[in-house]
């Protein structure tokens, strides 16, 4: 797989891309439950791998393949060529410094998209920049969950609600504020809206979101959680009552209990 991918994404870099896209449509495993993640991330290696020696070549083969990103149909072979450019868009922004305004911008968009895979894509697309360029995905994640649609704050909160991106402090507290912003904000909405897809969205997100988040800060975390436990709003209870389910809540039983407690 890997040779035939190498040589189809140089054809593709070279000005041809149908072969390149057909093999993508052909190996996508969708329609179905599970798409090829694995051909995602081959596909975002090669071209970060090539895009400091073919910039505008890189630049034109992810346009192409995210042309129709936010208005795709999910669970179709269209979703994952459109899923392989948002996630590619990120892992070259991570080497070139120069793009990540512009991956930014072109990320909050995509938060926006109607396909779940292709919002999926914006979350690990800040992923893999989080380590590299903290402060500036930090500021834009903050800025998503401050003035952002309910998608965009959906993209912000899973973005930064990774275990293995929460160890240093900047991280941990971004991933705190960035929690409590977004639960004010679902707070914040009137009851009669929130049966629209996209704040069901959100509150489904931050069923887990949240429990990443205090797991990593337990202290912070759980204190936000029994904040959020006296707001008497039957939506954030039910977020925190799944949250509260968590494995990796299981070691903090006596703050658990409180939370909890709160909620009964």
């Amino acid at each position: 797989m890997h040779d035939t991918l190498s040589s189809l994404v140089e054809r593709a870099l070279a000005g041809n891309q149908r072969p390149l896209e057909f093999y993508l449509r052909e190996q996508s495993r969708l329609p179905g439950s599970r798409a090829n993640l694995e051909l995602v991330s081959d596909v975002s290696n090669l071209l970060a791998a090539v895009v400091s020696e073919q910039p505008g070549e890189v630049r034109i083969l992810l346009n192409y393949l995210v042309t129709d990103g936010t208005t795709v149909t999910t669970n179709t072979p269209d979703e994952f060529i459109a899923l392989c450019g948002v996630v590619a868009f990120g892992a070259c922004a991570v080497v070139r410094a120069e793009w990540r305004d512009e991956v930014f911008a072109l990320l909050g968009d995509f938060a926006c998209s109607a396909a779940w895979r292709v919002r999926e894509g914006v979350a690990i697309a800040f992923q893999q920049l989080l380590p590299v360029a903290a402060e500036e995905s930090i500021e834009y994640l903050v800025e998503l969950a401050t003035k952002g649609n309910c998608l965009q704050q959906r993209a912000s909160i899973a973005a930064i609600a990774e275990p293995s991106l929460l160890y240093t402090p900047a991280v941990v507290d971004a991933g705190l504020t960035i929690q409590q912003l977004v639960l004010e904000r679902l707070h914040a909405i009137p009851v009669g809206e929130r049966k629209r897809d996209d704040v069901r969205a959100l509150r489904k997100a931050l069923g887990y979101t949240v429990s990443v988040v205090a797991a990593a800060a337990p202290e912070k975390g759980f204190a936000l959680m029994r904040e959020c436990a006296g707001w008497g709003d039957a939506d954030i209870n039910w977020v925190l009552r799944e949250n509260l389910k968590k494995k990796r809540l299981a070691k903090y039983a006596e703050h658990t209990e409180m939370v909890s407690k709160l909620l009964a």
